[in-house]
C-alpha cells in the first residue's frame, strides 16, 4: 500500500493573508496556540526606514492567533520557501519553524505548516510596546513596501473578513484615527491616511535599536541557515 504524500501548508497572520505571492492549493482559517500576533518588530526595510523606523508584525510567545493556512503543491514548495526567505528574511528578525496549526472548517484538523515568529534576541525586536508607542510610531512610517498605517488598515479588513476580532489592533486604530481606514482601497494610501504621514513622519521618535545597519541586523541569517 502506498503512503499518502506529504502535505505543505504555510500559516499566515499579517501580510501573507492578503498578499501570499505564491500559488496555493486551498486555503482555510486556522488557529496557532502558544503564540501571539503583535506589533513587535521595528521596521526599517518594508514599512519604514532606519531614521523613521515603523512596527510590523510578529508572532511572539504566549497567547493565540488565528489566520489562514494555505496548502501547497509538493511541486511548488522548495521555490515557495525560498520565495519567502527572500520577502521575510531581509535581516532575519524571523526564525522559520513548524507549528502545529488547526483548521477551523468544521474538521479540526490539526495540521504541520511553516511559519514565521520572532527571534526575540534579533536587535529589531521591539518586545511588548504599550499601544501609544506603537501609534506613534505606525503612523509617521513608510517604507519600500508601503505606509505603515495601511499595513495595520489592511490587517483589520482581513481579519474581519475571516471573523477573527484583534481586541489590541482595534484599541490601535481607534487611536491613531478610525476615519482613516474608511478608504475604498485598503491597501492603497487614502488620503486620510497620507495626511497623518506627512503631519507625523518628522516628529522624532527615539528608537532604542541596536545595529540599525543592515549588515549588523543580517549575522542572524547565518545562524538560520537561510542565505543559501
Amino acid at each position: 500500500m502506498t503512503a499518502p504524500a506529504p502535505e505543505h501548508w504555510i500559516f499566515a497572520y499579517g501580510s501573507l493573508m492578503w498578499r501570499p505571492g505564491f500559488p496555493y492549493e486551498e486555503a482555510r482559517h486556522a488557529r496557532l496556540i502558544g503564540y501571539r500576533r503583535c506589533f513587535c518588530i521595528y521596521s526599517m526595510h518594508h514599512r519604514g526606514t532606519p531614521q523613521r523606523p515603523g512596527l510590523v508584525l510578529g508572532l511572539d510567545r504566549g497567547g493565540t492567533s488565528e489566520g489562514i493556512a494555505y496548502r501547497i503543491s509538493g511541486a511548488n514548495y522548495a521555490a515557495i520557501v525560498h520565495y519567502l526567505r527572500k520577502r521575510e528574511q531581509v535581516s532575519g528578525v524571523y526564525r522559520e519553524v513548524n507549528v502545529a496549526v488547526t483548521l477551523l472548517d468544521g474538521t479540526a484538523r490539526e495540521v504541520m505548516a511553516l511559519t514565521y515568529v520572532v527571534e526575540r534576541a534579533h536587535p529589531s525586536y521591539a518586545g511588548r510596546l504599550t499601544l501609544a508607542r506603537q501609534a506613534r510610531l505606525i503612523k509617521g512610517a513608510s517604507g519600500l513596501s508601503g505606509i505603515n498605517l495601511d499595513y495595520l488598515i489592511s490587517t483589520l479588513r482581513h481579519l474581519a473578513e475571516l471573523g477573527i476580532r484583534e481586541r489590541d489592533l482595534e484599541r490601535l486604530i481607534a487611536m491613531i484615527g478610525p476615519h482613516t481606514a474608511r478608504g475604498r482601497r485598503p491597501d492603497r494610501a487614502n488620503p486620510s491616511v497620507l495626511a497623518m504621514l506627512r503631519a507625523t513622519r518628522r516628529l522624532p521618535v527615539l528608537v532604542p535599536v541596536r545595529g540599525l545597519k543592515l549588515d549588523a541586523r543580517r549575522r542572524f541569517l547565518h545562524r538560520q541557515g537561510v542565505l543559501a
